[in-house]
């Protein structure tokens, strides 16, 4: 008899111990199997949130088997503290920057001031945003450059985006006073419509001491093409005038030469034409910005097209359901594929742009 008590008396001192760690055993598997362990397909930008979540019920149960371990209140306190104090310990010891390009990254994503494939200003930096990491938020630039901008950088300076409904493409000049405003804004408004833009407007910025500061502005639909709009206004522009004219020179021009009074310094447009089409040249510049921003859209679409699915799946009769759910599957796989593609993307990207680890620090711009 002695020898049983001997066995019951510390399994009954620990039961509440054990119940405790096998209830919260149960519940982390549950939590880690809906939340993560069903959409593997997620990208972190999904699976950020969740694994909070799971970080949250791992320390909440910590405190739990704390709490139910069978020792005085004293000692409770003293592992409780210990727990608390190397919970402080490792935020403590970790460098700032981390911890604040973490809690950047959380904001960003909270207020969403731009999505991949955007384009944005930051300062000296400008590019499309070619990934949203937890820790930096990676743009490309013109110069197909892929620029890691840390978090706190984008909190603590303004960020200029892009609207995806359209952007306003300008170009500035300065023309003499010999030639009259209203002339110079209908050939102005002319070269933007010429060059593709809608809604075009001339601005007079400045009346200065020997010409006038115009600005012709447009309205471009398609953002992606930002840069060769700006490009084809500029060139429309120059077109437009010299084939009207009108130089695009300051009066206080002087030349070695003596030339008639009469002779205007226009060149003499090309013949030759091209013998074939230019290549785009956003393109090649922002190659990686627009393949994650058409990685994203698909994993969206997909994701959508499988929460009506399974909306639809209670609903559907039972002949119907085998169907579906072999669509869903069929679907789950895609996502797997595409993030998979953009993981191994991302990769490759990383080793042929950035370099050495060593490089990788260096600022780029």
């Amino acid at each position: 008899m002695s020898f049983l008590n001997n066995i019951i008396e510390p399994i009954a001192l620990f039961l509440p111990f054990l119940l405790t760690a096998l209830g919260f055993g149960v519940l982390l598997w549950g939590a880690y199997r809906i939340l993560i362990g069903r959409h593997p397909e997620h990208g972190n930008e999904r699976m950020f949130p969740r694994q909070l979540i799971m970080l949250g019920l791992t320390l909440a149960s910590v405190v739990a088997l704390a709490i139910a371990l069978p020792v005085s209140e004293s000692s409770r306190n003293q592992i409780i503290g210990l727990i608390g104090l190397v919970i402080s310990a490792i935020f403590a010891f970790s460098s700032g920057n981390i911890f604040a390009n973490l809690m950047a990254g959380i904001l960003l994503r909270v207020t969403s001031p731009f999505q991949i494939g955007d384009f944005i200003y930051v300062r000296d930096y400008f590019g499309r945003v070619a990934e949203r990491g937890l820790f930096d938020t990676e743009i490309q630039s013109e110069n197909r450059e892929l620029i890691a901008i840390p978090n706190t950088y984008l909190i603590a300076n303004p960020v200029s985006t892009v609207r995806s409904s359209g952007a306003i493409v300008s170009a500035s000049l300065s023309l003499g006073y010999d030639v009259h405003h209203s002339q110079v804004e209908s050939l102005l408004i002319k070269a933007a419509e010429k060059s593709g833009l809608g809604e075009p407007f001339v601005h007079i910025l400045e009346l200065g001491d020997y010409s006038i500061s115009y600005r012709i502005s447009g309205v471009l639909a398609e953002v992606k093409g930002l840069i060769t709009a700006r490009s084809n206004l500029r060139l429309a522009v120059l077109d437009m005038l010299h084939g009207h004219g009108i130089e695009i020179m300051s009066p206080a021009f002087m030349n070695q030469r003596r030339l008639d009074e009469a002779q205007r310094i226009i060149p003499t447009p090309a013949m030759e034409q091209p013998s074939k089409k230019p290549p785009v040249a956003e393109e090649i510049m922002f190659d990686k910005a627009e393949q994650a921003e058409q990685l994203d859209k698909e994993k969206k679409d997909l994701m959508e097209h499988i929460q009506q699915l399974e909306t639809s799946l209670t609903e559907a009769p039972d002949i119907e359901k085998k169907r579906i759910k072999e669509v869903i599957e069929d679907e789950r796989e895609r996502l797997k594929s595409l993030q998979q593609t953009a993981s191994e993307s991302t990769k490759v990207n990383s080793k042929a742009e950035r370099g050495s680890p060593a490089d990788a620090d260096k600022p780029r711009r």
